[in-house]
């Protein structure tokens, strides 16, 4: 698939959101940015607001798909696929993808399309993480707790700065993610 100019605008209006929050997401900046000249932007958006839109759905979409993925069982256990995905979130820190997170939530609190969006993505992530937690025998009601508490623990270690050393904190980790693992077994 090829990127389309449009996608190049989106690309940049990330990586100023991830930098600069939503109101440093302006077209002068991006096209100084690009190296290119605004007119360039407005072939591909009517407006701000367009690209502002396009890049809530490109987040949107890009966040449920990655939790689909993460969690389609193809052969692995339901417990597999939990540790995954801690695994994923806590070994590989990815801070760009963390600083648009983070950007996104916070233009959350004052547009609604932006809440709409992040209430989305939080939607699926907990439905999708549940449905492994009840996979593994968990009730209903218990699997949904848990499966918020483990994106408490996903998103909340990500922002933590420990005064241990790398190897004190994957050991942190590991313990932790033991804990939100033991619950799920106990059920089988």
């Amino acid at each position: 698939m090829t990127e389309s100019k449009g996608d190049v605008w989106v690309a940049a209006g990330f990586a100023e959101l991830a930098h600069s929050g939503v109101d440093g997401v302006r077209v002068e900046v991006l096209a100084k940015n690009l190296g290119i000249t605004k007119g360039g932007f407005y072939r591909r958006f009517r407006d701000r607001a367009a690209l502002l839109e396009a890049m809530l759905t490109r987040w949107r979409d890009g966040r449920i798909a990655s939790i689909e993925k993460h969690t389609a069982l193809d052969g692995a256990s339901a417990r597999e696929r939990l540790k995954a995905i801690i695994t994923l979130y806590s070994e590989r820190m990815n801070t760009e993808a963390m600083a648009v997170e983070l950007a996104i939530r916070q233009w959350a609190r004052t547009d609604e399309a932006a809440a709409a969006a992040a209430a989305s993505v939080d939607a699926a992530r907990l439905k999708n993480v549940a449905q492994l937690y009840r996979a593994t025998g968990l009730p209903i009601e218990e699997a949904d707790a848990q499966a918020f508490l483990f994106y408490c623990f996903i998103f909340g270690q990500s922002l933590l700065f420990l005064e241990r050393g790398p190897r004190k904190r994957a050991q942190l980790l590991t313990q932790s993610a033991d804990k939100l693992l033991t619950e799920s077994s106990r059920a089988r």
